[in-house]
């Protein structure tokens, strides 16, 4: 068994709405075995000493596209498949330089199934990288938001999508996302900014296909998140048992107050509108997104207010992959900014993101959970820009970056 004791400065546990003064941390092969004042120096203990840290739970985004480039969309959904998880290992690993030990991807655009492999590569230790958790694809209503099918019309039978428009063709698709190992299930219920041909302000599920995708999640034991835009959109994700609704671009109180009821969780990737609206401004925002964008902006920016003044559940998710990943650890900026506290940012991209992915061994430092660790100068509650200056990042109990000192390149 190894043992590394870490020497913190202060500790942001993940549970707490506070920061701890020093702080140790007893590590044992991969898992956090005691954390207190002082935890010894059991024999043969390696000692890290970040006293002039602030020490975390490895941080968690819930919604990442790591084979999908958004920008490049077009160009990017015709690459094979092993240039897509090439380039999302890349993307991955360098993710993890920022503090990421854990990431859910939420579908690709390939007739194959890349994030699958990728996952099962570094689970097998094969690939370095974080743990990945995934729903393959990205179930869509035909014309809806994840429809390539239109973008490529000579090309519409090389499988990119995955469109379904009856209840019993839902089903099959969900069996099929369950049959090739997806941890989760995504869809998409209303139109979206960056597709072609659909509005994130329509729902484009019928009810009786809406419930027909919940009910087969159910039914083979996987959670299921949907992409949604529209209130009544976010309504009817809830009412089909998702577990989390990824962007609520447009939910209204009546939804938040649903999903407060359900005890949802509430992806809103705030720092993407931040990257749309800077885009618009700089007149690059592709054009089949500008009407829709700058028609809903106004909104989104509300219902992010909205979001924080509720109880409902958030989770740190941004939807990278459609903008850079460089730019995904500014996320925790722009729920501060939207209203939620910095404890609760924190939280969500630790020990709520945790909780969503139904995974009680991560988001914490806390005896028994795995020790995925970061470290930061400064206090993010004071300066929740603190996050983005990680240079400690360990996963499992094994150190990916240490200052200078960086394993994953």
């Amino acid at each position: 068994m190894t043992k590394t004791v870490i020497v913190c400065g202060k500790l942001f546990d993940g549970l707490s709405d506070a920061i701890l003064g020093p702080t140790e941390v007893l590590i044992e092969d991969d898992a956090v075995a005691d954390v207190s004042s002082s935890v010894g120096r059991p024999s043969g203990a390696k000692v890290l000493d970040l006293s002039d840290r602030t020490v975390s739970p490895g941080f968690i985004d819930t919604h990442v596209h790591l084979c999908v480039d958004g920008l490049n969309l077009a160009r990017q959904t015709l690459q094979c498949s092993p240039a897509k998880a090439l380039a999302g290992l890349h993307y991955a690993q360098q993710y993890m330089r920022y503090g990421f030990t854990t990431l859910r991807d939420m579908g690709t655009l390939d007739p194959e199934w890349p994030t699958v492999n990728l996952r099962d590569a570094i689970d097998s230790g094969m690939a370095r990288g974080p743990r990945l958790i995934v729903a393959p694809h990205m179930i869509s209503a035909t014309a809806g938001h994840g429809d390539m099918q239109g973008m490529f019309p000579c090309r519409c039978h090389m499988g990119l999508s995955r469109v379904a428009d009856s209840p019993a063709k839902i089903r099959e698709l969900v069996r099929m996302e369950h049959a090739f190992g997806g941890n989760w299930i995504k869809t998409m219920n209303t139109g979206g900014y960056m597709s072609a041909g659909d509005d994130p302000a329509r729902v484009t599920w019928f009810e009786d296909e809406m419930q027909a995708l919940g009910q087969t999640a159910q039914q083979l034991g996987l959670p299921l998140a949907v992409h949604t835009g529209a209130a009544e959109g976010c309504k009817q994700a809830l009412r089909a048992g998702a577990r989390s609704l990824e962007h609520c671009y447009l939910i209204d109180d009546e939804g938040v107050a649903m999903a407060e009821k359900a005890r949802a969780f509430l992806v809103p990737t705030m720092q993407m509108t931040r990257e749309d609206k800077a885009l618009l401004v700089a007149g690059t925002l592709p054009e089949h997104a500008v009407w829709k964008f700058r028609r809903d902006v106004a909104a989104i920016e509300d219902a992010q207010k909205r979001i924080a003044r509720s109880k409902a559940k958030v989770a740190y998710g941004t939807d990278c992959g459609m903008f850079p990943f460089s730019e995904g650890v500014l996320e925790f900026q722009a729920m501060v900014a939207a209203g939620l506290a910095p404890a609760r940012a924190l939280k969500a991209g630790t020990s709520v993101a945790a909780e969503l992915l139904q995974r009680d061994d991560l988001g914490a430092i806390a005896p028994g959970r795995q020790a995925d660790i970061v470290a930061m100068p400064g206090d993010p509650l004071e300066d929740i820009a603190a996050t983005t200056k990680v240079d400690f990042v360990m996963k499992g109990g094994r150190i990916y970056r240490h200052g200078p000192l960086d394993i994953l390149q």
